[in-house]
């Protein structure tokens, strides 16, 4: 443990007494709990924050990506090209509709796909792409490279910005905004959260209406029982409202400080060969998890928990996974799920927290 006997969590969410009282406000009015006017404030926050024209709320950010791949039309036997590096949501959100995700190896300075692999897997059968802000990065890579590729070959672009709520591209255009689709993901590690709970962002009219109406089993409108096109039950809640509207007034706070905690451990563990930090431009982006790569990861974290300190291992290569094994090989995502890991990173982490992790860091280097 650390000197206040204070176990170091790798992450937790952050509320306090605002959403409390939010909460207890809203129980009091005898509001429904189904998404009403709470969550239509929710979705304009976000939709000012990002400067997106449309934004829908959904149950969560796997399928707020399903969702988008269903706007998008595609289909069983479809391919949609993803990076090796990602949470496994990505793949899965479009392999429950009978598509196959096609795997492709990611850049090793940003961990965001990699352009040349992804220009190799284009097939006739690609339909779409998976571009996911990797801890709130962009690609090395111009994106509009990506997203003229895609537009040559009559491909939509989904961006998964699960980890880019806060971060921009160089032109100011908020990450989920380029490609046709952009989804947020609020869980419990995110920069904000609602327990659970995602939102899709766009510009584009015609696939904002057919998002509209995926997430409410397919009405024309509100409150009835006609029903044009397919749906589903996808819907928020008011409660969760109630918390991202209260998480929404931190965010700005929680951006610069999630920048200043990435830097201060960048600048605490420079010296240290044994660890590296990938490329983040903090001009634009806002890192979500403070993400590394390491030599003797086990033992490493063997002995941060010894010491009240809590990590987790980057995400292991998807190709991999049991259930998606494949035989080929992607170098840049096998290293990162043999190397990588996540320091501590919440928000609350005060700078004599990031000295304390950083100084165990440097003892277990015997670089103290």
């Amino acid at each position: 443990m650390n000197g206040n006997n204070e176990y170091i969590m790798q992450m937790r969410p952050w509320f306090g007494i605002e959403e409390r009282a939010a909460l207890d406000e809203y129980m009091s009015s005898d509001g429904f709990l189904t998404e009403f006017r709470k969550t239509h404030e929710f979705e304009t926050l976000l939709a000012q924050f990002t400067g997106a024209k449309h934004c829908f709320a959904v149950n969560n950010g796997t399928v707020s990506l399903t969702v988008a791949a269903l706007a998008l039309g595609i289909k069983p036997g479809d391919e949609v090209i993803v990076p090796n590096y990602t949470m496994i949501a990505t793949p899965n959100s479009v392999q429950i509709l009978g598509a196959k995700p096609v795997f492709v190896d990611v850049e090793p300075s940003t961990l965001c796909m990699d352009y040349h692999k992804l220009k190799e897997a284009i097939t006739e059968r690609t339909k779409a792409i998976m571009l996911v802000s990797a801890n709130g990065r962009f690609p090395s890579t111009p994106v509009e490279k990506y997203i003229d590729l895609c537009k040559q070959n009559n491909i939509a672009v989904i961006e998964d910005a699960a980890q880019g709520l806060g971060s921009v591209y160089p032109d100011g255009t908020h990450i989920g905004l380029k490609g046709c689709i952009g989804s947020i993901s609020f869980s419990a590690p995110k920069i904000i959260s609602t327990g659970q709970g995602g939102a899709l962002i766009t510009n584009d009219d015609e696939i904002a209406n057919r998002i509209k109406k995926l997430k409410d089993f397919g009405r024309t409108s509100g409150g009835n029982d006609v029903h044009d096109d397919f749906g589903y039950n996808f819907k928020f809640t008011e409660m969760q409202a109630v918390i991202g509207i209260e998480q929404m007034k931190k965010l700005p706070w929680r951006v610069v400080r999630k920048k200043e905690i990435y830097k201060r451990y960048q600048r605490n563990l420079k010296e240290v060969p044994q660890i590296s930090f990938f490329d983040h431009d903090f001009d634009f982006t806002s890192p979500w998890f403070i993400d590394c790569l390491v030599e003797r990861r086990d033992e490493l974290k063997s002995y941060l928990h010894g010491v009240g300190i809590g990590t987790r291992d980057m995400y292991p290569p998807i190709n991999k996974q049991k259930i998606y094994r494949e035989s080929s090989s992607l170098v840049v995502s096998n290293h990162v799920g043999q190397a990588g890991l996540w320091l501590p990173s919440m928000a609350q982490l005060s700078d004599v927290h990031i000295d304390y992790v950083s100084d165990k860091i440097k003892n277990f280097y015997g670089w103290d």
